[in-house]
């Protein structure tokens, strides 16, 4: 469908990406973004990201940076950003940690002790829901919990979760993404931590979960930002997407961080995006329409996508970089955007047939350069 008032569909059983006859930053009110592979990788900012933003803010559009990163606080989020080039304020970040805090102060009396596994942000948040963090699994406290504690995290903190645990006391987490994008590639998240303590304590307890793309994070971020017509824009699928799917709202997936088109193409339907976009310069731009034929193939722009003998097939159209029924040249004769766009189309469709499978994308991909 077309989104021309930012009232756009939830992609429950969607088979290829909406169109947008407007600039994004014009159909939604406010940008839920993801910060991580999103906006900044390793402290440095995202290629076109600073300048892309700006340019959305300055039209009218609320930036509000939703992030499963609890390492640090939303003051320090916020400075960061703003040396990056990116002016905001704390009141503008929202994070795992301020979802799990309040989670864990609905189960408890005020005033509790909390044994932290994890940052300041933690700990900050926690504070700010009247519970008392603690260090030691010999402090009394009635919960633990774990969020991301970034690289240098001593191994005896996970021990100390993991003696909480097995004595009994509620478990929590912020979110569980097994990895996090940095400046020297994709490291374990706060996820492979809270498997640590799964493993050491025979995995017969789970944790509670704040973060995406589970409920308690999609609540404090309406509570915090009230949002009327949110986009969330991120670049996981199983955390910024699935909590697009979950909360009922839209979605822009981003190629910046962990995300590549070959997971894309594969995507299950609670992880497929409203738009698809390079980077964050799509905020800017409306989108182009996916269309689907009657012969079962789907097109966007010049090209259309189909499945032929268990593969995804590219083909130019007549008037474009190659004639009608041609396959599409490599080195870059056509939008490779409109491209993925496109095969979504045709491999998304293709998996929810009754007896359909996944395409393969591989040789379609590798012409593309992705």
């Amino acid at each position: 469908m077309t989104v021309r008032n930012g009232q756009g569909q939830q992609g429950v059983g969607r088979q290829r990406p909406s169109g947008s006859t407007v600039p994004l930053s014009e159909a939604y009110d406010t940008a839920l973004l993801d910060l991580d592979g999103v906006v900044y990788a390793g402290g440095e900012a995202v290629p076109y990201a600073v300048e892309a933003l700006g340019v959305a803010r300055a039209g009218g559009m609320h930036l509000a940076y939703v992030t499963n990163n609890a390492l640090r606080t939303p003051d320090a989020v916020a400075e960061h950003l703003t040396e990056l080039g990116v002016p905001a304020e704390a009141g503008d970040v929202i994070t795992s940690a301020q979802a799990v805090a309040r989670l864990i102060a609905d189960d408890v009396p005020a005033g509790s002790r909390v044994l932290v596994i994890g940052g300041e942000g933690l700990r900050v948040a926690l504070r700010e829901r009247g519970l008392v963090p603690v260090d030691s699994a010999e402090d009394a406290p009635v919960a633990v919990v774990q969020g991301y504690g970034g690289p240098e995290m001593p191994w005896g903190r996970f021990a100390e979760a993991s003696y909480a645990v097995a004595r009994g006391l509620p478990w929590y987490a912020s979110n569980t993404d097994l990895t996090i994008p940095g400046a020297r590639g994709i490291g374990p998240g706060n996820g492979a931590a809270v498997e640590v303590v799964r493993i050491a304590t025979g995995g017969r307890v789970e944790p509670k979960v704040a973060g995406k793309p589970l409920p308690p994070m999609h609540r404090e971020t309406v509570l915090r930002t009230g949002a009327r017509r949110p986009l969330v824009v991120g670049d996981r699928l199983d955390t910024d997407i699935e909590g697009a799917f979950n909360g009922g709202v839209d979605s822009l997936l981003v190629f910046t961080g962990v995300t590549d088109a070959a997971q894309l193409l594969r995507a299950v339907p609670e992880h497929r995006p409203t738009y698809v976009a390079a980077d964050l310069r799509g905020l800017l731009v409306g989108q182009p329409e996916v269309v689907a034929e009657e012969d079962g193939s789907f097109v966007c722009g010049g090209v259309r996508a189909s499945v032929s003998g268990g593969s995804l097939v590219l083909e130019g159209l007549e008037g474009s970089e190659g004639s009608e029924g041609s396959e599409v040249p490599s080195g870059g004769a056509v939008d490779v955007m409109d491209a993925v766009r496109a095969l979504c189309g045709a491999a998304w469709s293709a998996a929810d047939a009754v007896g359909g499978g996944v395409p393969d994308a591989g040789k379609v991909l590798a012409r593309l350069g992705l």
